[in-house]
């Protein structure tokens, strides 16, 4: 008999929203190898929610989340994960097109003024996208790891994947410190390390790209900042939001080629995110008050990754979720559990095409 009927490998957002999805049909364990889960991509996250980022095939992801993160079961929390701030998307040229179904309209030079105060004259256009908001991470992070728990799952932290072998129908799943773990479905949920527990398992890497995101935080020379809205160029060179009365947060947005590591903030990103920043608005910078990196992993395509593994039998994979994995874990949990244990996609996410996210369209092309 196996010890579990799911492994998930990695306690992130896609591993534990998945979890929390599939806890109460079937024995399941999280294996997350750092101290506490969501450490790296998901606990570095200045996540919002904003339904344009992605492209058309994530966007079906977003707006199939909105109820969920703006309203979600009282059994899964008393309040809900968004606070809505909008966002000018600037531009030099044309406005920057959205998915169907994404609410925006254009900006002109005096609606502009209004939303950004200090903004420099060089900016005259831009679209708005109302719609843009705040994710509340560790409160949403934190419902997923809860009603895992209260649904009978098992979480294990410092349990480190060295090895994943499968004999007649069941995973043999060993850890760094020498004990094992059984079970029949084994889920890549392990982020920048997706390739790497790809090939423990004797799977086939699907080219997973881990990219550094820098972030910084400024104390500035004006306040009434909190409130600002998301300011991003459509060119994606910056973004900056409110995030006290007299600070921001602000990136390049940069998307550096990286290892599956610990991301630190480089002094050169963080120079080109404050030089790109005082291009945009008049602001005095009084100081850096703190910077982090963390990595974003995405797919060859840039699109996520949910389904079996064409090759290796009961190999699941959750990864590739990029930037764009929190705004839309409700609706892509939802997908992938029922893709996981075969059954009926659910009313929300039904007229989304799961072939679209297949790994199998790796092994199509090729």
């Amino acid at each position: 008999m196996v010890d579990f009927d799911v492994v998930i490998v990695g306690g992130g957002i896609a591993g534990a929203s998945v979890g929390a999805q599939i806890a109460t049909r079937c024995r399941t364990v999280i294996l997350e190898a750092e101290d506490q889960c969501g450490y790296h991509a998901t606990g570095r996250s200045a996540a919002f929610y904003l339904e344009s980022y992605g492209g058309a095939d994530v966007a079906k992801l977003t707006l199939a989340s909105r109820a969920f993160l703006a309203k979600p079961p009282k059994a899964f929390s008393d309040r809900g994960f968004l606070h809505v701030r909008g966002d000018v998307h600037l531009t030099r040229a044309e406005l920057p097109e959205v998915p169907p179904g994404v609410e925006s309209w254009p900006l002109d030079r005096t609606q502009l003024e209004r939303l950004v105060p200090g903004i420099r004259q060089e900016w005259q256009r831009a679209l708005f996208e109302p719609t843009c908001a705040d994710i509340d991470v560790a409160s949403l992070h934190g419902a997923y790891l809860r009603k895992f728990r209260r649904d009978g799952g098992r979480i294990e932290t410092r349990a480190q994947v060295i090895r994943a072998e499968r004999r007649r129908g069941t995973w043999r799943i060993s850890l760094s410190d020498g004990s094992t773990r059984t079970s029949s479905v084994l889920v890549n949920a392990a982020g920048a390390w997706a390739d790497a527990v790809a090939r423990l398992a004797g799977a086939s890497p699907l080219g997973m790209e881990p990219k550094r995101r820098t972030m910084v935080q400024l104390r500035v020379g004006r306040r009434g900042l909190k409130e600002l809205p998301l300011v991003d160029a459509a060119d994606g060179t910056f973004y900056f939001k409110g995030e006290g009365d007299n600070s921001v947060w602000l990136s390049p947005h940069d998307e550096i080629a990286s290892e599956p590591c610990d991301a630190a903030p480089d002094e050169t990103d963080v120079a080109l995110a404050i030089d790109r920043f005082e291009r945009v608005v008049n602001w005095p910078i009084e100081r850096v008050e703190r910077s982090w990196a963390g990595l974003r992993t995405f797919a060859p395509d840039r699109l996520p990754v949910y389904g079996y593994d064409l090759h290796v039998p009961g190999f699941f994979w959750c990864a590739g979720q990029g930037g764009f994995g929190i705004q839309t874990s409700p609706a892509a949990a939802l997908m992938a559990a029922e893709l996981l244990l075969d059954e009926t996609l659910p009313e929300t996410v039904a007229r989304i095409d799961p072939a679209v996210f297949s790994p199998a369209r790796f092994h199509n092309r090729s």
